[in-house]
């Protein structure tokens, strides 16, 4: 038996139950992992409250990313041996101290960089790295908006995006994520509780305005997202943090400037193994460059999922959250 942290019904962070499970033996083209470490996510707020349904029902144990040690290798396995660090992304089972993994989906962590720094970004920086590489390339010289730049995606993405070369605008709740997102290659931060976040991208920009807007707010950020956008400009939605955005009429995209408007997800970018290696490699060469530093800034012991979860969606953490199991 081993600790995990399982949802038996959808709902509030109260419904993450700290209990024991049987981990079986792994079958074919599977790994047993000892996790180090959690990495904590809105995904895994989506799968809680039932905004995501669960893919293997209920209940189950949430978390979508994890770090550990391979303890035994299943039937049909070649690329992994006992010993191996890895890292990984994968639909729920990660809050728990040992786990199954299917081994296409685990990828092989490079020396020097730890199991806390990997549950750290493999979400998030492999976002990232589909976010400024593959949905929209990103390039020197480019304006750039970043939607909560101080979050755990928006400080990867600032880093990225200004190691790229681009100028960088981002959103904050507080002067204090402002200092954060600026030590963070954030250029220009916006107090968007305070100040019209279109008005003063228009300012900072001389009227040009940017190339793309990242956005993992939804729905109180939307349309006037598009508002900071240049002509042919594109609007990348890829989470919902405040809701999502609601159906809305197509028109809209002419209207601004014959604008693109896109919703990826991890999922479909990394659905090859082949792209999922491509987009993990770029991810620990940027990271062991010293160009993209992980910000670890809130750790918990596993059985306190429930006040992650609270801190996370009260928006009151900064870079990465994860728990220790």
């Amino acid at each position: 038996m081993v600790a995990a942290v399982r949802v038996h019904k959808v709902g509030g962070p109260e419904v993450l139950t700290y209990e024991e499970i049987e981990v079986p033996a792994p079958g074919q083209g599977q790994l047993r992992v000892k996790q180090y470490a959690c990495g904590v996510n809105f995904i895994d707020v989506y799968f809680r409250m039932g905004m995501y349904p669960s893919p293997v029902g209920l209940p189950f144990v949430a978390g979508n990313e994890g770090a550990g040690e391979v303890t035994a290798v299943g039937p049909g396995v070649t690329d992994f041996k006992v010993g191996d660090h890895v890292g990984y992304v994968t639909a729920l089972g990660c809050y728990a101290a040992e786990r199954l993994v299917a081994a296409d989906r685990a990828v092989k962590v490079p020396d020097g960089i730890g199991h806390e720094e990997v549950a750290g970004m493999m979400l998030k920086g492999m976002t990232v790295e589909y976010l400024v590489r593959r949905t929209f390339k990103v390039e020197k010289g480019m304006n750039v908006f970043v939607h909560a730049a101080a979050g755990g995606i928006g400080l990867i993405l600032c880093q990225w995006a200004n190691h790229l070369g681009a100028n960088v605008i981002g959103t904050v709740g507080s002067k204090d994520k402002a200092a954060l997102a600026k030590a963070n290659g954030c250029h220009h931060t916006i107090l968007y509780r305070d100040e019209d976040f279109a008005a003063r991208t228009k300012e900072i920009t001389g009227g040009k305005m940017c190339s793309v807007v990242y956005d993992g707010i939804g729905k109180t950020t939307f349309p006037a997202s598009l508002d900071c956008l240049a002509p042919l400009g594109m609007f990348v939605s890829f989470g919902s943090a405040s809701g999502q955005i609601d159906a809305f009429n197509i028109n809209i995209l002419q209207q601004k400037g014959s604008l693109f408007a896109t919703r990826p997800t991890l999922n479909t970018y990394a659905a090859k193994r082949a792209d999922l290696l491509d987009i993990a490699d770029h991810l620990f060469a940027v990271v062991k460059s010293g160009a993209v530093k992980i910000p670890i800034n809130q750790k918990y012991p596993l059985r306190d999922a429930a006040k992650a979860h609270r801190d996370l969606e009260s928006r009151g953490t900064t870079g990465s959250s994860i728990l220790i199991p």
